[in-house]
């Protein structure tokens, strides 16, 4: 009885120790997130060609996320999602963001509000530095005293651009340092963003705790790779251009795989790494200078700007150096909106005390299993499929159509005082419903053979649905004058 006795005792003494060194050591943070990377595109998650021996290897030695998706399938309100923890429908960014060219719909005026909380600013408040390193693309006018810039969200340090790299990957001219402007950079932009990345904490003047968000450009057109690669790759490629396109993520990977040797040798007793994209892959030719997106979606269904899998189903891999976790493949359904919940309960952290979309994947972490009880939504209405609204329960999708009078919706970049009505007074139709654990490709619509299912998700996406568009927020030219 009495060893018993020790050894409950012991055990609590230890969980009590654990707990105690767990909170006087938050991680190090690290999120990389790519743009336009489709699911398919790294040789862990598939590819045949591509090689990416890096993230496989981070993979291997961390968690590989195969059901991880982005907070939209297009780039601003993917980008909006993952710094607040919620749907970028609340925080009124629907669509990417254009440069401030005025028009009817309000669109130059979108921009994520001084009012907005982030992970930077919350990890601030329990002594995090943080740092922003690549591409922005969070307000119209960017880098101006009209719209809030980085620092404004909580990053002491930033090193950006508006949207992409430009002219191109190569040699860039537009990156923006602080508020000044940097001028034409030699190399390709991931590896400039890494660079960037190393000095900020090679100069850190502190022991503080850090988050460092790495948000590369590639493979987003305009693509520009390496010569070295692209002639690695033009024996299996089909042209030059997808030689380009597949040079382009290898030059990525290799880009985190200087990050990561960084990090295990400077930083490896404890630090947090987080890898995806912020959407799914362009569509080949979808635009004039799209003639290098040669990205895959595997075995998903749709591209890039779809409320298909394969628009906000992106690769996820996570992996926490120095600190025991999961090791292993896990299809639990995460997202970037669950970031901010995670890194609030692994810092010790406040959330902020407003309505978030995201959960923490804690459990993730741990055993590599979590049962989702908030139901990932997305309500993307310049869909370039007919289904625009989506939901995504544990094991369960449902789509649907939204319908105004007898006409379908038309397509649209933002919500105004001049759409509002139609949009808010719009019913929801069209239902339809995949078994996702089995059918990943949604190929057969489910809802005859699982009539009480199909009604219950229904209800609930109308539940949802309504909750998200009374919080979404509504533009209006007169209210900001």
């Amino acid at each position: 009885m009495k060893y018993v006795t020790f050894s409950v005792f012991s055990l609590i003494l230890s969980l009590v120790l654990f707990s105690c060194q767990e909170k006087d050591s938050p991680p190090n943070i690290v999120v990389i997130l790519c743009d336009d990377l489709g699911y398919g595109d790294l040789a862990s998650f598939g590819h045949p060609i591509i090689e990416t021996p890096h993230l496989d290897e981070l993979a291997a030695a961390g968690i590989k996320l195969t059901s991880f998706y982005s907070a939209a399938p297009v780039c601003s309100p993917s980008r909006a999602g993952l710094l607040t923890g919620r749907s970028p429908n609340r925080a009124g960014i629907y669509d990417f963001i254009p440069g401030p060219k005025k028009s009817e719909d309000c669109r130059d005026l979108v921009h994520l509000q001084a009012h907005e909380q982030t992970i930077p600013a919350m990890l601030k408040e329990v002594g995090y530095s943080t740092c922003l390193s690549g591409k922005w693309h969070c307000s119209s006018q960017f880098n101006s005293d009209a719209q809030p810039t980085p620092d404004h969200f909580g990053f002491d340090h930033w090193f950006a651009t508006h949207n992409n790299a430009s002219p191109s990957h190569e040699n860039p001219k537009n990156f923006v340092r602080n508020g000044e402007k940097v001028g034409e950079l030699a190399g390709y932009s991931c590896q400039i963003v890494v660079d960037e990345a190393i000095q900020w904490l090679a100069n850190k003047e502190n022991d503080n705790p850090f988050y460092l968000q790495i948000t590369f450009h590639e493979p987003h057109e305009p693509v520009a790779s390496p010569p070295e690669l692209v002639e690695k790759y033009l024996p299996k490629s089909k042209n030059e251009d997808q030689a380009q396109y597949f040079a382009n993520v290898t030059n990525l990977d290799h880009a985190v795989g200087r990050l990561v040797a960084y990090l295990k040798q400077q930083h490896g007793e404890n630090t947090l790494i987080v890898f995806s994209s912020d959407n799914g892959p362009e569509t080949l030719n979808r635009y004039s200078r799209a003639k290098r997106s040669y990205g895959s979606p595997g075995d998903l269904k749709g591209m890039k700007l779809w409320t298909t899998e394969a628009g906000s189903r992106v690769p996820g891999i996570l992996h926490w150096m120095g600190k025991p976790s999961f090791q292993g493949t896990s299809d639990a359904v995460v997202s970037a909106l669950d970031f901010m919940p995670t890194f609030a309960e692994l810092s010790g952290a406040n959330l902020p005390d407003r309505t978030l979309d995201g959960e923490s994947m804690s459990a993730v972490i741990k055993t590599g299993n979590k049962e989702r009880t908030k139901p990932l939504l997305w309500a993307f209405y310049n869909a370039l499929n007919e289904h625009r609204l989506a939901l995504r329960t544990e094991d369960w999708k449902m789509m649907c159509r939204i319908k105004s009078d007898t006409s379908y919706l038309p397509q649209f970049n933002n919500i105004y005082d001049g759409n509002e009505a139609l949009i808010k007074e719009a019913d929801l139709t069209d239902f339809v419903l995949y078994k996702m654990r089995e059918d990943m490709g949604e190929s057969e619509d489910a809802s005859t053979k699982h009539p009480e299912v199909f009604e219950q998700m229904k209800r609930q996406l109308v539940s949802e649905y309504a909750q998200l568009l009374e919080g979404s927020h509504v533009w209006s030219r007169e209210s900001l004058n």
